[in-house]
């Protein structure tokens, strides 16, 4: 029996996708669930798993083409079999038949040991990663990853086919002389002034026109202030064991921030709430966007009803959407809505920054590195754990009293987290 293959249902805030990357050809046999095409959106890559076990007769879509909700990309002949393999032309040369199943079996072979290499290696893959992989049939053992936990990523790929597919060791990345750039007046080592033109992914070309848009068409200011954390690094380093054997989740930073954000909330309403036309659209819900870097783009997971989470709940979202970033299964769903967002630039050692809104949002939250600091206290100086916060928000509809009172809150808040607990 045929089965269509089709698009995903896309929600209505994604017009359409790209078609990225086939992972089969027609002929070859698939099994239920296993992945046949990646499907990139503006937010996230989208695997589109087989129906059923059969064969993949024909594909009707191909490479680069932009798609639509419950398009058909393929059809799928399910069962053992696998629809008609005889010749239209009855009278083909038999030789000719004979040499075209043999080089339709070598490719199938070519293909089985691709996806072998991918499949049994022991880093995992992103997307974009196994997809520049399988492209031009390598084994990621041969290629030594940068990222984090010594994870692949794009860019370690695009250097290894660069270099011939040459592995070589972190000293000689690092240490060879040959490699560093020449400090003597010497002329540069050949092709090290080469350029590579590459086509921003649709994630990237999203962000970029979002970017614009919040620049464009929003009177973005920010404030700021800063936190002495030392209550809650001493929650932290008091409860932390009792919190990971009680929760099984790590209590981390972020957790803090998105209670004392939902209080502010709380206060001040209008923080948020968004622009529609010339009506200010009030939500009577908190859902907290957590900004995360992937090696795709930026993405926003969002925390539903945080007001009515425990930390541990936040701590538990939070662990669970990294993983699915990691691992490029973000779900549309994960990533849709949202009133507020909170954005760490800390993690990657920034000091002080001004984040751009997050349409149609109207503020955002900057959080910062931990730096201690000369601080005075009670009239003496001393040296304490403190970040820069920022907040940027739309001054169409959030005046500065409300912004700078909303820092103020989440900054009270943090540096007294019993307030957390008593609501006040």
């Amino acid at each position: 029996m045929s089965i269509e293959v089709k698009v995903p249902q896309l929600p209505e805030s994604v017009a359409d996708a790209t078609l990225v990357n086939w992972h089969k050809k027609a002929g070859d046999r698939v099994e239920r669930d296993e992945n046949l095409v990646d499907i990139e959106t503006d937010k996230v890559v989208l695997e589109v798993p087989a129906p059923a076990s059969g064969v993949l007769k024909e594909i009707k879509v191909e490479d680069g083409t932009t798609v639509g909700s419950e398009d058909v990309i393929a059809i799928l002949e399910e069962g053992e079999g696998g629809g008609d393999t005889s010749s239209d032309d009855s009278g083909s040369d038999d030789s000719g038949d004979k040499e075209e199943k043999k080089e339709e079996k070598t490719d199938k072979e070519d293909k089985k040991e691709k996806s072998s290499k991918s499949k049994s290696s022991s880093k995992p893959l992103s997307p974009s990663v196994r997809r520049l992989v399988e492209e031009h049939d390598l084994d990621p053992e041969d290629i030594e990853g940068t990222g984090k936990d010594g994870r692949l990523t794009k860019a370690d790929v695009l250097e290894f086919i660069e270099s011939g597919g040459k592995k070589q060791s972190k000293v000689s990345k690092e240490s060879s002389p040959q490699q560093r750039p020449s400090t003597s007046g010497s002329s540069a080592p050949s092709g090290s002034r080469e350029e590579r033109r590459v086509p921003m992914s649709r994630l990237r070309a999203r962000v970029a026109e979002r970017m614009m848009e919040a620049n464009n068409d929003t009177a973005m200011l920010t404030s700021f202030n800063e936190v002495d954390l030392t209550e809650v690094m001493n929650l932290r380093k008091k409860y932390k064991d009792k919190f990971a054997d009680e929760h099984g989740v790590k209590l981390g930073f972020m957790s803090f921030f998105v209670k004392a954000a939902t209080e502010a909330l709380k206060k001040f309403p209008v923080v948020n709430a968004s622009v529609e036309g010339n009506d200010i659209l009030y939500h009577d819900y908190f859902d907290v966007g957590i900004a995360v870097s992937t090696d795709k783009g930026l993405v926003v997971p969002v925390l539903r009803d945080t007001d009515q989470m425990s930390l541990a709940d936040i701590e538990n979202g939070i662990a669970e959407y990294a993983k699915k970033a990691r691992e490029g299964k973000l779900a549309l769903d994960d990533m849709t809505g949202g009133t507020f967002t909170i954005t760490n630039g800390g993690v990657f050692g920034s000091l002080f920054s001004t984040p751009i809104l997050n349409r149609p949002q109207s503020a955002i939250l900057g959080m910062h590195a931990i730096k201690e600091r000369a601080v005075v206290v009670d009239g003496k100086v001393e040296a304490r754990p403190m970040m820069y916060i920022a907040l940027t928000y739309d001054h169409r509809i959030i005046d500065g009293r409300e912004a700078v009172l909303t820092l103020v809150t989440i900054k009270d808040m943090l540096e007294d987290p019993a307030r957390l607990l008593m609501g006040i």
